[in-house]
């Protein structure tokens, strides 16, 4: 990867719906080239798809809850199970196995307390082998932002 492929990148992060123009123009080649590129950077990996960005204030999410999770067994299938049964969570927008205190880190959107006292009562508190959780409502975000290229 060199300058031009991280330029290509940095101008799609900012808009995914840029015409093969709108890129090219950005970071000094024709379409052809840069569409070429582009191709390579999806082949290797690089670019994993093209999304959209849904503002969840708007959509009625509007409090997002940090949840901390140990859980009693750490065996492969216990963390099978347990990704699988966050994965059918749609509330759970990420989920990642950390270290520290604690082996688990959720963000959930949720729209407000009622909602996830509802979400704690009917689905996590459900989910067998968890030993502790702590949640923390987000009050504000102060940076939101994409890799650094």
């Amino acid at each position: 990867m060199d300058q031009i492929d991280r330029k290509i990148l940095k101008v799609l992060q900012a808009n995914a719906r840029a015409s093969l123009q709108e890129v090219g123009q950005a970071v000094g080649l024709s379409s052809s080239p840069c569409w070429e590129r582009i191709r390579k950077l999806e082949a290797a990996g690089v670019i994993e798809g093209y999304t959209v960005r849904l503002n969840a204030q708007a959509l009625g999410f509007t409090d997002t809850v940090m949840v901390q999770v140990t859980l009693d067994s750490h065996s492969d299938n216990t963390l099978e199970k347990f990704g699988e049964t966050l994965a059918a969570i749609p509330e759970v927008i990420e989920a990642y196995l950390v270290s520290g205190e604690y082996d688990y880190l959720l963000r959930v959107a949720v729209k407000d307390t009622r909602d996830y006292e509802r979400l704690l009562r009917e689905r996590l508190y459900k989910i067998k082998g968890i030993r502790h959780s702590k949640s923390s409502f987000v009050l504000r975000t102060l940076k939101k932002a994409d890799l650094p290229l």
